[in-house]
Protein backbone atom coordinates (compact mmCIF):
# COMPACT_ATOMS: atom_id res chain seq x y z
CA UNK A 1 0.00 0.00 0.00
CA UNK A 2 2.82 2.38 0.86
CA UNK A 3 4.44 1.65 -2.48
CA UNK A 4 1.19 2.39 -4.32
CA UNK A 5 0.71 5.65 -2.38
CA UNK A 6 4.28 6.70 -3.14
CA UNK A 7 3.71 5.91 -6.82
CA UNK A 8 0.55 8.03 -6.91
CA UNK A 9 2.36 10.97 -5.31
CA UNK A 10 5.30 10.68 -7.72
CA UNK A 11 2.93 10.46 -10.70
CA UNK A 12 1.06 13.56 -9.50
CA UNK A 13 4.30 15.53 -9.13
CA UNK A 14 5.38 14.54 -12.63
CA UNK A 15 2.04 15.52 -14.14
CA UNK A 16 2.08 18.92 -12.38
CA UNK A 17 5.59 19.54 -13.69
CA UNK A 18 4.54 18.56 -17.22
CA UNK A 19 1.49 20.83 -17.00
CA UNK A 20 3.62 23.74 -15.79
CA UNK A 21 6.08 23.18 -18.64
CA UNK A 22 3.36 22.87 -21.28
CA UNK A 23 1.63 26.05 -20.06
CA UNK A 24 4.82 28.04 -20.63
CA UNK A 25 6.11 28.09 -17.08
CA UNK A 26 9.68 27.52 -18.16
CA UNK A 27 9.34 30.15 -20.87
CA UNK A 28 8.03 32.65 -18.33
CA UNK A 29 10.91 31.94 -16.01
CA UNK A 30 13.39 32.33 -18.84
CA UNK A 31 11.86 35.54 -20.16
CA UNK A 32 12.10 37.11 -16.72
CA UNK A 33 15.86 36.95 -17.23
CA UNK A 34 16.38 38.92 -20.44
CA UNK A 35 19.62 37.66 -21.97
CA UNK A 36 19.40 39.96 -25.01
CA UNK A 37 18.26 43.55 -25.65
CA UNK A 38 15.33 42.22 -27.73
CA UNK A 39 14.14 40.05 -24.85
CA UNK A 40 14.38 42.99 -22.45
CA UNK A 41 12.06 45.15 -24.56
CA UNK A 42 9.69 42.26 -25.24
CA UNK A 43 9.55 41.51 -21.52
CA UNK A 44 8.43 45.05 -20.67
CA UNK A 45 5.94 45.28 -23.52
CA UNK A 46 4.39 41.91 -22.72
CA UNK A 47 3.52 43.21 -19.26
CA UNK A 48 2.26 46.50 -20.74
CA UNK A 49 -0.01 44.54 -23.06
CA UNK A 50 -1.35 42.65 -20.03
CA UNK A 51 -1.64 46.00 -18.18
CA UNK A 52 0.56 44.67 -15.38
CA UNK A 53 2.01 48.10 -14.69
CA UNK A 54 3.85 47.27 -11.48
CA UNK A 55 5.55 44.28 -13.10
CA UNK A 56 6.47 46.22 -16.25
CA UNK A 57 7.94 49.04 -14.17
CA UNK A 58 9.98 46.60 -12.08
CA UNK A 59 11.81 45.42 -15.22
CA UNK A 60 13.14 48.90 -16.06
CA UNK A 61 16.74 49.94 -15.52
CA UNK A 62 16.05 53.56 -14.53
CA UNK A 63 13.39 53.33 -11.85
CA UNK A 64 15.46 55.72 -9.73
CA UNK A 65 14.95 58.46 -12.33
CA UNK A 66 11.48 57.60 -13.63
CA UNK A 67 8.42 57.79 -11.43
CA UNK A 68 6.05 54.86 -11.86
CA UNK A 69 3.04 57.17 -12.22
CA UNK A 70 4.71 58.99 -15.14
CA UNK A 71 5.57 55.64 -16.75
CA UNK A 72 1.96 54.47 -16.48
CA UNK A 73 0.58 57.81 -17.71
CA UNK A 74 2.88 57.63 -20.73
CA UNK A 75 1.44 54.28 -21.80
CA UNK A 76 -2.07 54.25 -20.28
CA UNK A 77 -2.96 57.90 -20.89
CA UNK A 78 -4.47 60.59 -18.66
CA UNK A 79 -7.27 63.16 -18.59
CA UNK A 80 -9.75 61.13 -20.65
CA UNK A 81 -7.42 60.99 -23.68
CA UNK A 82 -7.86 58.47 -26.49
CA UNK A 83 -5.04 56.40 -24.97
CA UNK A 84 -7.16 55.84 -21.84
CA UNK A 85 -9.64 54.02 -24.10
CA UNK A 86 -6.95 52.02 -25.90
CA UNK A 87 -5.20 48.70 -25.41
CA UNK A 88 -1.88 47.42 -26.75
CA UNK A 89 -2.80 44.91 -29.43
CA UNK A 90 0.65 43.86 -30.71
CA UNK A 91 4.24 45.02 -31.06
CA UNK A 92 7.38 44.41 -33.10
CA UNK A 93 10.95 44.90 -31.85
CA UNK A 94 14.14 45.16 -33.88
CA UNK A 95 17.71 46.35 -33.16
CA UNK A 96 19.17 49.66 -34.31
CA UNK A 97 22.67 49.27 -32.92
CA UNK A 98 24.59 47.57 -30.12
CA UNK A 99 27.91 48.53 -28.57
CA UNK A 100 29.32 46.99 -25.41
CA UNK A 101 26.84 47.17 -22.54
CA UNK A 102 24.40 49.45 -24.38
CA UNK A 103 21.99 48.90 -27.25
CA UNK A 104 19.34 50.88 -29.11
CA UNK A 105 16.11 49.14 -30.02
CA UNK A 106 13.09 50.28 -32.01
CA UNK A 107 9.60 49.11 -31.07
CA UNK A 108 6.45 49.58 -33.12
CA UNK A 109 3.40 49.45 -30.85
CA UNK A 110 -0.04 48.89 -32.36
CA UNK A 111 -2.87 50.20 -30.18
CA UNK A 112 -6.50 49.21 -30.60
CA UNK A 113 -8.83 52.18 -30.13
CA UNK A 114 -12.48 53.03 -30.65
CA UNK A 115 -11.53 54.93 -33.83
CA UNK A 116 -9.28 52.24 -35.31
CA UNK A 117 -5.67 51.09 -34.87
CA UNK A 118 -2.93 53.61 -34.05
CA UNK A 119 0.80 52.96 -34.46
CA UNK A 120 3.34 54.32 -32.01
CA UNK A 121 7.09 53.99 -32.70
CA UNK A 122 9.52 54.16 -29.76
CA UNK A 123 13.33 54.19 -29.84
CA UNK A 124 14.52 52.66 -26.58
CA UNK A 125 17.86 52.48 -24.81
CA UNK A 126 18.71 49.07 -23.32
CA UNK A 127 21.51 48.53 -20.78
CA UNK A 128 23.34 45.43 -19.59
CA UNK A 129 23.36 44.90 -15.83
CA UNK A 130 25.54 41.89 -15.08
CA UNK A 131 24.20 39.08 -17.25
CA UNK A 132 20.81 40.73 -17.77
CA UNK A 133 19.55 43.45 -20.11
CA UNK A 134 17.07 46.08 -18.93
CA UNK A 135 15.23 48.91 -20.67
CA UNK A 136 15.96 52.51 -19.68
CA UNK A 137 12.52 53.93 -20.43
CA UNK A 138 12.56 57.58 -21.60
CA UNK A 139 11.77 59.94 -18.75
CA UNK A 140 8.48 61.64 -19.55
CA UNK A 141 7.11 64.00 -16.94
CA UNK A 142 3.35 64.32 -16.73
CA UNK A 143 2.45 67.88 -17.74
CA UNK A 144 1.08 70.00 -14.92
CA UNK A 145 -0.64 73.26 -15.75
CA UNK A 146 0.16 76.06 -13.26
CA UNK A 147 -2.69 78.08 -11.73
CA UNK A 148 -3.56 80.97 -14.04
CA UNK A 149 -6.39 83.17 -15.27
CA UNK A 150 -7.40 82.77 -18.91
CA UNK A 151 -10.00 85.29 -20.17
CA UNK A 152 -13.00 83.81 -21.99
CA UNK A 153 -14.32 85.93 -24.87
CA UNK A 154 -15.37 83.40 -27.49
CA UNK A 155 -18.58 83.34 -29.54
CA UNK A 156 -21.31 80.88 -28.64
CA UNK A 157 -24.54 79.79 -30.34
CA UNK A 158 -27.47 78.26 -28.41
CA UNK A 159 -30.70 76.89 -29.88
CA UNK A 160 -34.19 77.48 -28.52
CA UNK A 161 -36.74 75.34 -30.33
CA UNK A 162 -40.48 75.90 -30.44
CA UNK A 163 -42.31 74.27 -27.56
CA UNK A 164 -45.54 72.29 -27.82
CA UNK A 165 -47.59 75.15 -26.31
CA UNK A 166 -45.95 77.99 -28.25
CA UNK A 167 -47.68 79.76 -31.13
CA UNK A 168 -44.81 80.94 -33.29
CA UNK A 169 -45.01 81.94 -36.92
CA UNK A 170 -42.44 79.29 -37.83
CA UNK A 171 -42.18 75.77 -36.49
CA UNK A 172 -38.42 75.92 -35.97
CA UNK A 173 -35.24 77.49 -37.38
CA UNK A 174 -34.29 76.46 -40.92
CA UNK A 175 -31.34 74.18 -41.55
CA UNK A 176 -28.03 75.97 -42.20
CA UNK A 177 -26.96 76.70 -45.76
CA UNK A 178 -23.85 74.70 -46.66
CA UNK A 179 -22.16 74.18 -50.03
CA UNK A 180 -19.65 71.75 -51.49
CA UNK A 181 -17.00 74.00 -53.00
CA UNK A 182 -14.80 71.35 -54.61
CA UNK A 183 -14.80 67.65 -55.54
CA UNK A 184 -12.01 65.52 -56.99
CA UNK A 185 -12.36 61.82 -57.82
CA UNK A 186 -9.10 59.84 -57.61
CA UNK A 187 -8.36 56.30 -58.80
CA UNK A 188 -6.15 54.55 -56.20
CA UNK A 189 -5.91 51.19 -57.97
CA UNK A 190 -8.05 49.14 -55.59
CA UNK A 191 -10.45 51.92 -54.63
CA UNK A 192 -11.96 55.22 -55.73
CA UNK A 193 -11.43 58.17 -53.39
CA UNK A 194 -13.36 61.44 -53.53
CA UNK A 195 -11.83 64.46 -51.82
CA UNK A 196 -12.86 68.10 -51.63
CA UNK A 197 -14.06 70.85 -49.33
CA UNK A 198 -17.37 72.05 -47.91
CA UNK A 199 -18.21 75.49 -46.48
CA UNK A 200 -20.87 76.70 -44.05
CA UNK A 201 -22.26 79.79 -45.79
CA UNK A 202 -24.73 80.58 -43.03
CA UNK A 203 -24.55 82.79 -39.93
CA UNK A 204 -25.25 79.86 -37.59
CA UNK A 205 -23.24 76.69 -36.83
CA UNK A 206 -23.97 73.49 -38.72
CA UNK A 207 -23.39 69.78 -38.23
CA UNK A 208 -22.48 68.51 -41.71
CA UNK A 209 -21.92 65.26 -43.51
CA UNK A 210 -21.12 64.58 -47.17
CA UNK A 211 -22.39 61.55 -49.09
CA UNK A 212 -21.51 60.46 -52.61
CA UNK A 213 -23.16 58.05 -55.06
CA UNK A 214 -21.17 56.57 -57.94
CA UNK A 215 -23.29 56.08 -61.06
CA UNK A 216 -22.92 54.13 -64.28
CA UNK A 217 -23.60 55.42 -67.80
CA UNK A 218 -27.38 55.03 -67.26
CA UNK A 219 -27.31 57.06 -64.02
CA UNK A 220 -27.87 53.89 -62.01
CA UNK A 221 -26.16 53.88 -58.59
CA UNK A 222 -23.32 51.37 -58.27
CA UNK A 223 -21.91 52.40 -54.86
CA UNK A 224 -22.77 54.83 -52.07
CA UNK A 225 -20.56 55.97 -49.18
CA UNK A 226 -20.30 58.82 -46.66
CA UNK A 227 -17.47 60.89 -45.25
CA UNK A 228 -17.86 59.37 -41.75
CA UNK A 229 -15.03 60.86 -39.63
CA UNK A 230 -13.02 62.14 -42.61
CA UNK A 231 -14.59 65.56 -42.13
CA UNK A 232 -14.92 68.28 -39.49
CA UNK A 233 -18.58 67.71 -38.72
CA UNK A 234 -19.28 70.91 -36.74
CA UNK A 235 -18.68 74.02 -38.83
CA UNK A 236 -18.98 77.55 -37.48
CA UNK A 237 -20.23 80.30 -39.82
CA UNK A 238 -17.97 80.67 -42.91
CA UNK A 239 -15.80 77.79 -41.77
CA UNK A 240 -14.41 75.35 -44.36
CA UNK A 241 -13.71 71.65 -43.85
CA UNK A 242 -12.01 69.10 -46.08
CA UNK A 243 -13.71 65.75 -46.62
CA UNK A 244 -12.73 62.35 -47.98
CA UNK A 245 -14.99 59.51 -49.11
CA UNK A 246 -13.52 56.04 -49.79
CA UNK A 247 -15.05 53.46 -52.15
CA UNK A 248 -13.14 50.18 -51.59
CA UNK A 249 -13.09 47.73 -54.48
CA UNK A 250 -14.13 50.32 -57.10
CA UNK A 251 -12.30 51.53 -60.22
CA UNK A 252 -12.76 54.95 -61.77
CA UNK A 253 -13.25 53.30 -65.17
CA UNK A 254 -16.53 51.87 -63.84
CA UNK A 255 -17.85 55.34 -62.95
CA UNK A 256 -19.52 57.70 -65.42
CA UNK A 257 -20.81 60.30 -62.95
CA UNK A 258 -20.91 61.15 -59.25
CA UNK A 259 -23.86 62.54 -57.32
CA UNK A 260 -22.86 64.55 -54.24
CA UNK A 261 -25.14 65.29 -51.30
CA UNK A 262 -24.36 67.58 -48.35
CA UNK A 263 -26.60 67.36 -45.29
CA UNK A 264 -26.63 69.98 -42.54
CA UNK A 265 -28.32 70.27 -39.16
CA UNK A 266 -28.49 73.28 -36.87
CA UNK A 267 -26.53 72.60 -33.67
CA UNK A 268 -25.40 74.61 -30.65
CA UNK A 269 -21.69 75.37 -30.78
CA UNK A 270 -18.97 77.69 -29.56
CA UNK A 271 -15.69 79.02 -30.90
CA UNK A 272 -13.89 77.62 -27.87
CA UNK A 273 -11.56 75.84 -27.40
CA UNK A 274 -9.13 77.43 -29.83
CA UNK A 275 -6.48 74.91 -30.92
CA UNK A 276 -3.47 76.36 -32.71
CA UNK A 277 -1.38 74.33 -35.17
CA UNK A 278 2.35 75.11 -35.03
CA UNK A 279 5.71 73.84 -36.36
CA UNK A 280 4.16 72.07 -39.37
CA UNK A 281 6.55 70.10 -41.56
CA UNK A 282 6.00 67.67 -44.41
CA UNK A 283 8.61 64.95 -45.02
CA UNK A 284 9.54 61.29 -44.65
CA UNK A 285 9.55 59.86 -41.14
CA UNK A 286 12.54 57.46 -40.91
CA UNK A 287 10.94 55.44 -38.13
CA UNK A 288 7.65 54.86 -39.96
CA UNK A 289 9.12 54.88 -43.46
CA UNK A 290 6.20 57.03 -44.64
CA UNK A 291 5.55 60.55 -45.84
CA UNK A 292 4.18 62.35 -42.78
CA UNK A 293 2.85 65.80 -42.01
CA UNK A 294 4.08 66.55 -38.49
CA UNK A 295 3.51 69.44 -36.14
CA UNK A 296 2.21 70.45 -32.73
CA UNK A 297 -1.22 71.28 -31.36
CA UNK A 298 -1.54 73.99 -28.69
CA UNK A 299 -4.74 74.28 -26.72
CA UNK A 300 -5.14 78.05 -26.20
CA UNK A 301 -8.22 77.76 -23.99
CA UNK A 302 -8.55 77.11 -20.28
CA UNK A 303 -10.24 73.72 -20.54
CA UNK A 304 -8.80 70.28 -21.21
CA UNK A 305 -9.48 68.78 -24.64
CA UNK A 306 -9.77 65.02 -24.13
CA UNK A 307 -9.57 63.80 -27.74
CA UNK A 308 -8.40 65.74 -30.80
CA UNK A 309 -8.49 64.77 -34.47
CA UNK A 310 -6.30 66.25 -37.21
CA UNK A 311 -7.61 66.65 -40.76
CA UNK A 312 -5.13 67.82 -43.39
CA UNK A 313 -6.10 68.91 -46.90
CA UNK A 314 -3.34 68.88 -49.54
CA UNK A 315 -3.39 71.02 -52.70
CA UNK A 316 -1.54 70.83 -56.01
CA UNK A 317 -0.09 73.78 -57.95
CA UNK A 318 -3.54 74.73 -59.29
CA UNK A 319 -5.08 74.84 -55.80
CA UNK A 320 -7.08 71.64 -56.26
CA UNK A 321 -7.54 69.29 -53.30
CA UNK A 322 -5.64 66.10 -54.13
CA UNK A 323 -5.77 64.28 -50.77
CA UNK A 324 -7.16 64.46 -47.24
CA UNK A 325 -5.40 62.81 -44.28
CA UNK A 326 -7.11 61.96 -41.01
CA UNK A 327 -5.45 61.07 -37.71
CA UNK A 328 -6.23 61.11 -34.01
CA UNK A 329 -3.95 62.34 -31.22
CA UNK A 330 -3.96 59.92 -28.30
CA UNK A 331 -2.90 62.49 -25.69
CA UNK A 332 -5.19 65.00 -24.04
CA UNK A 333 -4.52 68.67 -24.81
CA UNK A 334 -3.88 70.58 -21.60
CA UNK A 335 -4.05 74.39 -21.68
CA UNK A 336 -1.01 75.95 -23.38
CA UNK A 337 0.86 72.62 -23.52
CA UNK A 338 2.17 71.61 -26.99
CA UNK A 339 1.39 68.04 -28.13
CA UNK A 340 2.96 66.43 -31.19
CA UNK A 341 0.86 65.05 -34.04
CA UNK A 342 1.55 63.24 -37.30
CA UNK A 343 -0.67 62.19 -40.22
CA UNK A 344 0.61 60.19 -43.17
CA UNK A 345 -0.18 60.44 -46.88
CA UNK A 346 0.65 58.31 -49.94
CA UNK A 347 4.15 58.86 -51.31
CA UNK A 348 2.94 59.47 -54.85
CA UNK A 349 0.53 62.14 -53.59
CA UNK A 350 3.26 63.81 -51.51
CA UNK A 351 5.30 64.44 -54.68
CA UNK A 352 2.46 66.62 -56.06
CA UNK A 353 1.72 68.65 -52.90
CA UNK A 354 2.34 72.39 -53.15
CA UNK A 355 0.48 73.49 -50.01
CA UNK A 356 -1.69 72.11 -47.23
CA UNK A 357 -4.12 73.23 -44.53
CA UNK A 358 -4.80 71.60 -41.16
CA UNK A 359 -8.19 71.51 -39.41
CA UNK A 360 -8.61 70.21 -35.85
CA UNK A 361 -11.69 68.49 -34.45
CA UNK A 362 -12.08 68.07 -30.70
CA UNK A 363 -14.19 65.85 -28.46
CA UNK A 364 -14.67 66.13 -24.72
CA UNK A 365 -15.85 63.41 -22.36
CA UNK A 366 -19.47 63.98 -21.33
CA UNK A 367 -20.21 66.17 -24.34
CA UNK A 368 -21.75 65.13 -27.64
Amino acid sequence: MKLIAFGIIAFTVVMVAVGWFMSGGLKREEVHSAATPEEAVQLVLSEVKARNWDQAYSYLANTADLDEADFVHDLAGTDGSLRTYSSLDSYDVWPLRKQGDEARMRARLRWSTAVGPIDDVRDLKVERHGNLWKVAWPVVKTARVPPQVIPVNYLRWDIINRGAGDDWGEQNVDSPNVRIVSMNAIDRGNEVVIVGEIVNEDTVPAYVNVNAVLQDENKNPIAEEGSFDNIAHTLLPRQVSPYRIDFPGMRLSQVKSVRMDAKALLVPASADPVIAVTNQKLGKDPALGKEVLQGQLVNESGQIVNISQVLAAYYDSSGKVIWVSNGYVDQALLPNTPVNFGVDLPEDIAAKVQSYRVTVNHYNVGQS
